[in-house]
């Protein structure tokens, strides 16, 4: 890839900071998504969600508290809504839970009183197991216009050999009613609406069903299926992300860890070698492209972990492991550069990207504990270091939100960190 840029340069920001209360200690291997945060579209309240179910919203400038909701589930996804209310603009913030419901649930932006509740267990079915992985989930939220709200919820069970997936695809209307669901026995990881809130596109993680297809492209009035694509490759893995640029979708692939743009109808315009398989050292590694962004005709792709085709533990690493990089819309790479941990979930507001960057696992550096921005363009930007590991951001017209978790290495018998809500301003 090319030369990286430099985005490890201290920038005059200062990020405030408020606990969050307790959190379990993350371990050296990555945990599953505890947290999440959100900028209201307003641009004067940032809200966190937490394991425990608490949601907060706090002013953004001074970080005092506005309102605190109970969401039923572990709160780990959140949204902003603006519709036309009686007195002008109406704003809503929509949580996502993890739990025995898989709860979907609206506050007031004002008062946090909630306006609305599905329970996505109604359709993917109960857990069969009570552990994390089995409980219903409400994966991904988008927002579109005059209050709608798209979202995608999924289930796991096993049962010896035999694995499977429920998950269901949602258009709800301001008021919480259904207009209508899209249902498979796939893995949903992503979506995205097209700017003109037309076609919703489905990225789908794992495919081991009578699905059988990585991105679906869906009529966001109706539901009604517009298209399909696949990467074509050999097992379940298929796609890690989508985003729209006008008629284009940008696609991240888990099945041959490239990336792809897509037209109209699922043609293919380019694709780039992100992670592929790589022989080093008598070994075979890769690693998944986890994110995408598309936007004014450039695309971003941000990689994660190393492994190994034929084993569990690694000696090397791949070139191109915890790596950030840009190309245009002819698919020539722009820039690339090292965001050095896992990037749990990539935020972006126009040409501006946010990376929370957790633990290294297998290099086990503290170094890679950051929150990490990049212009999309230039690849220009900066990094606030994080004691703990950072686990979620949001960004919104120029203001950063990021959750710290703490973290203890296996092997070092430390506890970095702290669970806190981190705010800076670029602006």
């Amino acid at each position: 890839m090319a030369d990286t840029a430099d985005t490890e340069r201290d920038l005059p920001l200062e990020f405030r900071s408020v606990p969050l209360g307790e959190i379990e200690t993350a371990r050296s291997r990555h945990m599953w998504t505890r947290s999440a945060v959100g900028v209201a579209a307003s641009g004067d309240l940032v809200v966190t969600g937490e394991w425990d179910g608490t949601v907060t919203a706090r002013e953004a400038d001074s970080l005092e508290t506005r309102w605190t909701a109970d969401h039923p589930d572990h709160a780990v996804g959140i949204a902003s809504l603006e519709s036309d209310g009686e007195d002008g603009s109406d704003e809503t913030i929509v949580v996502a839970g993890r739990g025995e419901t898989g709860t979907i649930a609206a506050y007031d932006a004002e008062t946090g009183d909630q306006r609305w509740r599905y329970d996505t267990v109604e359709d993917v079915g109960e857990a069969v197991k009570d552990t994390v992985f089995y409980l219903p989930y409400a994966v991904a939220l988008e927002t579109g216009s005059e209050g709608r709200l798209y979202a995608a919820a999924r289930r796991y069970e096993r049962d010896g050999d035999h694995r499977q997936w429920h998950s269901t695809v949602y258009a709800f209307d301001s008021d919480g009613s259904v207009r209508w669901t899209d249902a498979t026995d796939a893995s949903p990881i992503a979506i995205d609406l097209d700017a003109d809130g037309e076609r919703l596109a489905v990225g789908y993680n794992r495919c081991m069903g009578d699905h059988d297809t990585g991105l679906v492209v869906l009529e966001a009035e109706s539901g009604e299926r517009l298209w399909s694509w696949d990467p074509g490759t050999e097992g379940d893995r298929r796609v890690g992300d989508v985003s729209f640029d006008g008629e284009s979708i940008a696609v991240s692939s888990h099945g041959d860890k490239r990336g792809y743009l897509l037209g109209p109808g699922g043609a293919e315009r380019w694709r780039v070698d992100l992670a592929v398989e790589t022989e080093i050292d008598d070994e075979t590694l890769y690693a998944y492209p986890n994110h995408a962004y598309a936007n004014d005709g450039r695309v971003a792709f941000v990689t994660g972990n190393t492994y190994a085709v034929e084993s569990r533990e690694t000696e090397s690493r791949h070139p191109n492991e915890h790596r950030v990089a840009a190309f245009d819309a002819d698919g020539d790479l722009l820039w690339d550069d090292e965001v050095r941990g896992f990037v749990h979930g990539l935020a972006a507001d126009g040409g501006r990207l946010v990376a929370p960057c957790a633990q290294n696992f297998r290099l086990r550096d503290p170094d890679t504990h950051a929150v990490r921005w990049f212009d999309l363009e230039s690849g220009a930007g900066g990094c606030e270091r994080l004691e703990g590991i950072g686990t979620a951001a949001a960004v919104e017209d120029g203001t950063i939100a990021a959750i710290e978790e703490p973290v203890e290495y296996h092997d070092e018998g430390r506890t970095r960190g702290e669970y806190a809500l981190r705010v800076g301003s670029l602006e």
